[in-house]
């Protein structure tokens, strides 16, 4: 008989240095679900990836000087790292640089321009670098952009575009005859409420002021746009749009998009209109998670909360790691992170409730029976109770797997280790042993408690592959039909005269206060060579700009002053720019227009003494990249025979912002 197929996917994560726990979190959970269904004995097939194309990192590898293949090629390197320390049992990784990907999406590209979804025109709007995101005006909140809260750029060229608005409709009904197909509920009712209703505008899938990207093959002066090229891995990387498509007619469509809840709008909203328009079916169901916060915000590398996974499961090994992520975390929600709560997960979860009822287990088979059950056995009044809640547990447990409820989940089987403690506690070995006559009813109650034990290690292998063999090889049992996934559902399929073998401790305890300490230090290590990195590179970055500066400015006639445009501005921001030893990074007001100014003047002048400056600015600068940004004029100043630089102010006020001068 035929294994039922069950494809998942994570997205393709953009290629970023800084690796941090929240990259982890999406990825376990997804893995946790794969393992799941391959022990029910389902043809699994896990998807994950890099999404290595657009501007965002165009513009990072020319800040560090190399090429964007050579910058992701980097980082993939990372991932797969990362990926392998915790465990990921990923099918298949897809780059969106591969060939085979290039070539199908091209395909993809050309078919929906022949069949007249896609058209061009000329695009003009609000961009997002590092979201990869056109915005409309109404969308941007305080004029920045509503996922991520940085400056947009105002961007103007010819372009592609795809007719969303055409399956604005389809996707609504979609979505109503089919509401749990976005989980959890919330998501689907925000789709729907604020993009949907509101009314689609058909989207730019073309750029041209760059070229790090997938060529539009009939016009190469075209990128395609990253999230068409993007979201296409789901099908490409099973061989869509190529010579041998069978992994696509196995798998597609796939059964869940497993994303993060910020680009939950792609997710459900563009790929649905695209498989409309390739008359391909839907994915069976997308499922956003929230994020993993610090203290109320979300993990980011230019906040400066990240966490070092690395660290972590260095420190207290893959399966705390894993468990930790799961069981912490309402799957669907945001939760917080924090040390502390990491160790006390582990003291009091792995370390006192599983690893004490294993250790104390085979210690009192090891002490009382030499190590092996005697074949006499005699019921007690508590067995009844805990093997109702083993099989209630397996019931419970598949129910909440199935939902993706990995914290409930791992509450359920908490449940049973917690019960398997108060039976060892009820029928009270310890004086049982003191009676020669009870010798059987002793053995029967620590058979049973090893029992238990065998369905609880079924049960975590989602969660915590490595932790099973180890227990397994305390209770005496090897992998193989006793540790099958449909055994939990069975109880008394342990040996009866089972021999164990005592170990050590599977989760040592940890000294909290201790352990904070040294984990705070390690943290603050792996943070410091990653800035130490990045500093690195900002004085390559630094020594430019001072090369630039000492070369001689030639003369000009007045024909060539009269073509700068001088005006007035008010800085109304500013900031120290990390990885510049002199650059300051203002907004400055000029008129009705804010605009980012970056000005090499942070050794005479704090941001707290630019804030309310109205200075000379020339306005009609051509925009000039600095620090992976772009800079849109410059302030003026004077220097001195010293080197001391004083800035060109007005002190009227009848100045106001945007007055022109000259």
């Amino acid at each position: 008989m035929e294994k039922e197929k069950f494809y998942i996917t994570t997205p393709i994560y953009y290629p970023s240095d800084k690796l941090h726990i929240g990259h982890s979190y999406c990825t376990v959970a997804t893995d946790t679900m794969a393992r799941y269904k391959r022990l029910r004995g389902f043809d699994v097939m896990f998807l994950t990836g890099s999404d290595e194309h657009g501007q965002k990192i165009e513009r990072i590898a020319e800040a560090q000087n190399t090429t964007p293949k050579a910058y992701t090629d980097k980082i993939v390197a990372t991932f797969k790292d990362l990926w392998q320390k915790l465990d990921i049992s990923y099918d298949k990784f897809i780059r969106t640089t591969d060939d085979y990907h290039v070539k199908a999406v091209q395909k993809i590209f050309k078919r929906l321009y022949d069949q007249g979804d896609i058209y061009k025109s000329e695009y003009e709007g609000w961009y997002c670098t590092p979201c990869e995101t056109f915005f409309t005006e109404h969308q941007l909140v305080d004029g920045k952009c509503p996922d991520c809260g940085r400056e947009v750029e105002k961007v103007k060229e010819e372009s592609y575009f795809f007719r969303l608005s055409k399956y604005q409709d389809r996707i609504i009904k979609y979505m109503e005859e089919n509401p749990e197909w976005l989980q959890p509920a919330t998501r689907q009712n925000e789709m729907i409420n604020n993009f949907l209703k509101p009314g689609l505008e058909d989207l730019a899938v073309s750029r041209t002021s760059f070229t790090w990207g997938i060529p539009v093959e009939f016009d190469p002066g075209h990128i395609v746009y990253v999230w068409v090229d993007a979201l296409s891995n789901y099908i490409t990387a099973m061989g869509y749009g190529s010579d041998d498509d069978s992994l696509f007619k196995k798998f597609w469509p796939a059964d869940v998009h497993v994303v993060g809840k910020e680009i939950v709008r792609f997710h459900s909203i563009i790929w649905p209109a695209m498989l409309m328009a390739l008359d391909l079916p839907l994915p069976k169901k997308i499922f956003g998670h929230g994020w993993l916060v610090i203290n109320g915000n979300k993990m980011s590398k230019s906040v400066g909360n990240v966490v070092d996974p690395f660290v972590l499961v260095e420190k207290y090994g893959v399966d705390a790691i894993r468990y930790f992520l799961l069981r912490e975390i309402a799957f669907g929600q945001d939760g917080n992170f924090s040390n502390e709560a990491l160790i006390q997960r582990i003291n009091s979860d792995l370390a006192n409730d599983l690893g004490n009822l294993v250790s104390r287990t085979a210690g009192m088979i090891e002490k009382y029976f030499g190590g092996k059950l005697p074949a006499e056995q005699k019921e007690t009044e508590f067995d009844a109770d805990l093997i109702n809640v083993a099989k209630e547990t397996a019931e419970k447990v598949e129910e909440k797997m199935e939902k993706m409820l990995f914290s409930d989940a791992l509450n359920e089987i908490w449940t049973l280790i917690r019960r398997t403690n108060k039976y060892i506690d009820e029928t009270q070995p310890w004086i049982l042993i003191k009676d020669e006559t009870k010798k059987d009813v002793l053995a029967n109650a620590l058979y049973n408690v090893a029992e238990s034990i065998r369905i609880v290690s079924i049960m975590i292998q989602p969660f915590m592959p490595n932790t099973p063999a180890l227990i397994w090889k305390q209770i005496g049992i090897t992998e193989g039909e006793m540790t099958a996934w449909d055994t939990i559902k069975t109880w008394g399929l342990l040996d009866r005269q089972v021999a164990v073998s005592k170990g050590e401790a599977i989760f040592p305890r940890i000294d909290i206060k201790k352990e904070l300490a040294e984990l705070e230090e390690a943290m603050k290590a792996a943070q410091a060579a990653s800035v130490a990195n990045q500093t690195k590179e900002a004085s390559k970055e630094d020594k430019k700009e001072e090369e630039k500066e000492e070369e001689k400015v030639p003369e000009i006639t007045i024909d060539d002053f009269l073509k700068v445009q001088l005006k007035v501005g008010e800085v109304i921001s500013s900031e120290k720019v990390q990885k510049s030893k002199k650059l300051l990074r203002n907004v400055v007001k000029v008129g009705d227009e804010e605009r980012v100014i970056f000005s090499g003047i942070s050794q005479w002048y704090t941001p707290e003494e630019m804030v309310g400056k109205r200075v000379i600015i020339v306005a009609n600068l051509k925009p000039r990249k600095m620090m992976g940004e772009y800079s849109y004029g410059m302030i003026l100043a004077a220097e001195d025979s010293d080197g001391n630089l004083s800035l060109a102010t007005v002190d009227k006020p009848d100045f106001e912002s945007g007055v022109e001068i000259g």
